[in-house]
């Protein structure tokens, strides 16, 4: 009974240093070897370029900022695609288009709209000149928010309110 019981032992031994050795095999992509996977993936883009990538017990961290949404979305469907990784934190930012540039409006337009803007104020009397409205007169402290927030909608280059007396 001994012997029988030693063999049994002995074969759960054997069955315990099996097991462990099979399951030791089938071990996890490590987190570097995903991430030069990621890097290698997204390479091929050329929107990835100013991407970095981080990996974490298998989580892909994408950051960086791409031009265009369509880019972000991109890569994130390729770095999911990459075998062993569990998920994907996009925190890419999209970045904002350029600005084009200043529009002025020309003297000539500027000049009767500012007129027109400034009808209502008698008292105030405005030029255009290079782009730049030049008031003088009076006004009331009241009124002078409205009449500068409707000149500058009418993109002169400046509004100068320096000889604008403010009562």
């Amino acid at each position: 009974m001994k012997n029988t019981m030693n063999k049994m032992i002995a074969a759960l031994m054997v069955l315990c240093v099996l097991t462990a050795a099979l399951t030791g095999c089938k071990s996890k992509p490590k987190d570097a070897d995903l991430k030069a996977a990621i890097e290698t993936a997204i390479q091929a883009n050329t929107m990835a370029s100013g991407v970095t990538v981080s990996v974490e017990k298998g989580v892909a961290t994408l950051s960086g900022q791409v031009t265009d949404e369509t880019s972000k979305q991109t890569l994130d469907k390729t770095t999911a695609s990459v075998m062993g990784v569990k998920s994907v934190v996009n925190n890419i930012t999209v970045a904002a288009p350029p600005a084009g540039p200043v529009v002025v409006a020309a003297d000539d337009a500027l000049t009767t709209a500012v007129k027109d803007a400034t009808k209502d104020f008698p008292t105030v009397v405005a030029t255009v000149s290079d782009g730049v409205v030049t008031l003088k007169g009076e006004i009331q402290k009241a009124n002078l928010q409205k009449l500068i927030m409707t000149l500058q909608a009418l993109k002169p280059k400046k509004v100068d309110n320096s000889q604008l007396v403010i009562k």
